[in-house]
C-alpha cells in the first residue's frame, strides 16, 4: 500500500513534469546511444562489405587474365598468409561442388539480391567448435563457375552486441536515476510547497503575524517566498487599517448619534414651546446632514479609488483650474487677515479629471486657511515642467509633527485624539485617493514654520497606477492632514 505522501508525491506537478523530463532525456540519450552504435558497429560492417568487395573485383580480374589456374594461385597463396579463419573462399564449379578453398560445402542459404550471404561455419582455431557467423558475397565467373569470398564478422557482432547492451542499461540507468531525481526534486519542492500551505492556513485561522520561512539559499523560492511575505505584510496593514477605520467610524458616529437621538427625544417630549422645537427640529437635521456628510465622503473616496473615473479624463487647464480655486477662497483668506500670495503661470493642459483636481486643491487650501492663524501667510505656486507639473502649498500654521506624517492620509485619522472640533478626518483621505487616481505624488517638508506641501501630476497618465500612501507606500504620498 502506498502512504499518503507517496500518493501525493506520484501526483504532484513537479513529479509529472520530472517524467516529461525523463522522457526527453531517455530520448536524447537513446538518439545518442543509437548514432554511436550507427557510427561504430555499422562502419566497421560497411568496412567489411567494402573489403569483400575490393577482393572480389581482385580476383575476378585475375581470373579474366590468367583463367581458372591464375585464380587457384592466387586464392591458395591468400589462404596460406592468413590468419586461420579470418577470410573466406571458396571456388566452386558448376553443380557447386568445392574445388578450392577453406569451406567443406557451399553454404545452403539463398543469396540478396545484390549477392551477399550470411552463414556460420565451425571456427578452425576453436576446440570446442564454436560457430562463427560469416559475411560473403557470391560471384558468378564465366564457365560457369562460382566464386564466394567472406569475412568473419564475429568480433564485428560480439562488438554490436555489447553496444546493444551498453544501450539497454544506459537507458534504464538513464530512466532510474531520472525517476530517483524526479522523485527527490519533487519530495523537495513538496516541503516547499506545504511549508506555503501550513502557513496560509494559519493566516487563515486568523493568525495573521505568520510568515512563509525562507530557505536562505537566495533561489526563485526564497524570491516568490520574499514577494509572499510583503504582500502578507500589506494585507496585514490593511486589516489593521480596517480595524482603526471601523473603531474610528464608532467613535465619530456614536456622537452625532447621541446627540440626535437626545434632540429627538427632547423633541418629543416638547408640547407648546414653538421655538423650541423649531430650534430641536434644526438641531435634529444639522446632526442627520453631517452624518450624510460623512458617509457621502466615504461613498466618494470608494469611487475614486475604484478607477472608475479615469475614463472620462480631458485636457485640464491647471492655471485656469487654480485661478477659480483662488477666487473662491480668497474672501475667506482675507477675511482671517490672512496673506494669500499666489504665483500661477499659464502651463500646458494636463489629462485629468477637472471636478476632482478642483475638490483635491480646494481641501488642501480650504486646510491651510482654517488652520493658519490670524495674519499668517499662505502661498501656492505652480512649477510647469517638460513632463510634469508641481503645485507647492505652503502656510506658516502649527505644521504637522514628522511622526504623523505617516498616517495623515488614513481615513477618519485626526491629529487631535479628543476628535471634539468639526471635522471627520476625511479631507485628504479624498485627496490621497484623487492624486492616486492622477499618477501623481504627494511630499510634505517642514515650511519652518508651518507646513509645504507639493504635488506633482505627470504629464502623460501613465498605465499603472501608483499606490495610496498608506503602509509602506507612505514614500508615494508622504504628504499628510491636517483636520
Amino acid at each position: 500500500m502506498f502512504s499518503v505522501q507517496t500518493t501525493k508525491l506520484f501526483k504532484s506537478s513537479t513529479f509529472r513534469l520530472a517524467l516529461i523530463y525523463m522522457a526527453l532525456f531517455s530520448l536524447s540519450v537513446l538518439l545518442l546511444l543509437g548514432f554511436i552504435y550507427w557510427s561504430t558497429a555499422g562502419y566497421m560492417l560497411r568496412q567489411t562489405e567494402a573489403t569483400i568487395e575490393a577482393e572480389i573485383t581482385g580476383l575476378a580480374e585475375r581470373y579474366d587474365l590468367s583463367g581458372l589456374p591464375g585464380l587457384s594461385k592466387i586464392i591458395s597463396d591468400r589462404l596460406t598468409r592468413q590468419k586461420a579463419g579470418r577470410s573466406v573462399y571458396l571456388l566452386a564449379d558448376q553443380q557447386f561442388k568445392p574445388i578450392l578453398g577453406n569451406l567443406r560445402s557451399w553454404p545452403q542459404v539463398q543469396p540478396s539480391e545484390q549477392g551477399w550471404i550470411s552463414f556460420k561455419v565451425d571456427s578452425d582455431q576453436s576446440d570446442d567448435a564454436v560457430k562463427h557467423k560469416n559475411l560473403a558475397r557470391v560471384f558468378h565467373l564465366r564457365g560457369g563457375f562460382h566464386l564466394l569470398v567472406g569475412r568473419d564478422v564475429n568480433d564485428l557482432e560480439e562488438t554490436q552486441r555489447l553496444i546493444r547492451e551498453a544501450l539497454f542499461w544506459g537507458l534504464l540507468i538513464t530512466i532510474v536515476l531520472a525517476l530517483v531525481g524526479g522523485a527527490m526534486m519533487s519530495r523537495t519542492m513538496m516541503h516547499r510547497i506545504e511549508a506555503i500551505n501550513t502557513t496560509c492556513r494559519q493566516i487563515m485561522d486568523g493568525d495573521l503575524t505568520r510568515r512563509i520561512p525562507r530557505t536562505g539559499g537566495d533561489d526563485d523560492f526564497d524570491r516568490l517566498v520574499d514577494m509572499l511575505n510583503r504582500m502578507l505584510d500589506q494585507i496585514e496593514e490593511l486589516m489593521q487599517g480596517v480595524r482603526q477605520v471601523t473603531n474610528n467610524i464608532a467613535h465619530d458616529l456614536r456622537t452625532p448619534l447621541t446627540r440626535l437621538r437626545r434632540r429627538l427625544d427632547m423633541l418629543r417630549q416638547v408640547n407648546n414651546a414653538a421655538e423650541r422645537h423649531d430650534e430641536l427640529l434644526e438641531q435634529a437635521i444639522n446632526e442627520a446632514d453631517g452624518l450624510l456628510t460623512t458617509f457621502k465622503a466615504l461613498l466618494r473616496i470608494s469611487e475614486v479609488e475604484s478607477g472608475s473615473r479615469r475614463g472620462g479624463f480631458k485636457d485640464v487647464d491647471m492655471s485656469g483650474l487654480l485661478d477659480d480655486l483662488l477666487d473662491f477662497y480668497a474672501p475667506l483668506s482675507d477675511e482671517k487677515g490672512q496673506s494669500l500670495a499666489t504665483e500661477v503661470v499659464p502651463s500646458r493642459p494636463i489629462q485629468g479629471d477637472r471636478d476632482l483636481l478642483f475638490q483635491a486643491f480646494a481641501n488642501i487650501l480650504d486646510n491651510s486657511i482654517k488652520y493658519t492663524p490670524a495674519s499668517g501667510s499662505i502661498s501656492l505656486t505652480m512649477h510647469d515642467q517638460p513632463d510634469q507639473l508641481q503645485v507647492v502649498v505652503s502656510d506658516s500654521g502649527p505644521g504637522i509633527p514628522s511622526e504623523a506624517r505617516e498616517k495623515i492620509f488614513e481615513r477618519f485619522y485626526r491629529l487631535e485624539t479628543s476628535r471634539s472640533s468639526p471635522g471627520n478626518g476625511l479631507g485628504l483621505s479624498l485627496v490621497s485617493a484623487i492624486i492616486n487616481l492622477h499618477h501623481g505624488r504627494i511630499e510634505l517638508s517642514d515650511n519652518q514654520p508651518g507646513l509645504k506641501l507639493a504635488i506633482t501630476l505627470p504629464r502623460a497618465s501613465r498605465t499603472t497606477s501608483a499606490r495610496s500612501a498608506t503602509g509602506n507606500n507612505v514614500n508615494q504620498f508622504t504628504d499628510k492632514e491636517k483636520s
